[in-house]
């Protein structure tokens, strides 16, 4: 019998939970946790909120991971409201816990995306410096940083924002991942930015599937991600019919991340907004499966 040659690329995911408020947030994120991890994902990250706004949720969040499931969590960490010193403790205490990966950045405002970012007097006042703050006090800890297929809303131009990147990286980071998009040519051209910059790590696609299109839409305001015309007009007349929407959510994240692959990427970070439904299918589809072996490479 003839055996066909799997070419495919091997796909590799990572999710991203924010932590919960109440207890029933709590109860839908354990949920969302238990139903995404026999996908077996690289890592799964948990936000921080604006200001250090959910600093101690986060934590618990992160050491329940760690106590209570096999899953590799990285805390997110950010320049907020916090001296150096306190930004160093929260490091050093969360590697007592067993944490050695963080999404370093720099933050939003106080209040939240689209707002004044002001520096801490004593501060690190960008991605960058907390990057090589991390990495003083352990160079072993793996870092991801964010990185913004249509520029960071306040960057004057690409090419500065190119260069923070570039100096994130040089600083030590190890991955950037992207904020979300939905117009791959300009992940693309992004991507073909950052190379040309001397930038070679892995730079993942973030993707969000769209639960709530008037959400993510005001979402995508306050960051600077545009939101295409086709996309809009997908979820036109929807907002009262729920199943059709969730039909039509996952059918537009499938076409996004098929298109992504046919393009070379095999690495995806998906934005879950603590709700596993989407994101389980369109993984599903990209050929992932529960507590599936890990498939080898073809021998050459």
């Amino acid at each position: 019998m003839i055996q066909r040659r799997d070419t495919r690329p091997r796909i590799e995911v990572s999710f991203e939970f924010f932590p919960p408020k109440t207890p029933a947030m709590e109860d839908s994120l354990w949920a969302a946790i238990q139903r995404l991890a026999p996908l077996r994902p690289s890592f799964v990250s948990v936000t921080y909120g604006a200001g250090g706004s959910t600093r101690e949720r986060t934590h618990h969040t992160v050491e329940r991971i760690l106590q209570e499931t096999d899953l590799d969590p990285a805390a997110h960490l950010t320049c907020v409201d916090a001296s150096r010193a306190e930004v160093d403790d929260v490091v050093r205490q969360y590697r007592a816990t067993g944490v050695r990966h963080f999404v370093a950045l720099r933050g939003d405002g106080q209040g939240g995306a689209g707002s004044a970012y002001v520096p801490h007097a004593e501060g690190y006042r960008n991605g960058a410096e907390l990057t090589a703050g991390i990495k003083a006090i352990d160079p072993e800890i793996e870092i991801s940083v964010s990185a913004y297929p249509e520029k960071h809303p306040e960057s004057p131009d690409f090419a500065t924002d190119i260069d923070l990147l570039k100096r994130k990286v040089d600083n030590g980071a190890t991955r950037a991942i992207t904020q979300f998009f939905f117009d791959n040519d300009l992940y693309e051209r992004y991507v073909e930015r950052a190379r040309r910059a001397g930038i070679y790590v892995p730079i993942v696609p973030g993707i969000v599937p769209i639960h709530d299109f008037s959400k993510v839409a005001r979402f995508s305001a306050a960051t600077g991600t545009s939101i295409p015309l086709w996309l809009a007009e997908r979820f036109e007349g929807l907002e009262n019919d729920a199943q059709t929407r969730s039909h039509v959510a996952a059918a537009v994240c499938a076409e996004q991340v098929l298109d992504l692959v046919d393009r070379g990427v095999s690495d995806f970070h998906f934005y879950t907004m603590n709700r596993a439904d989407l994101v389980y299918s369109i993984c599903h589809i990209l050929g992932l499966r529960e507590n599936a072996p890990v498939r080898e490479e073809a021998a050459a």
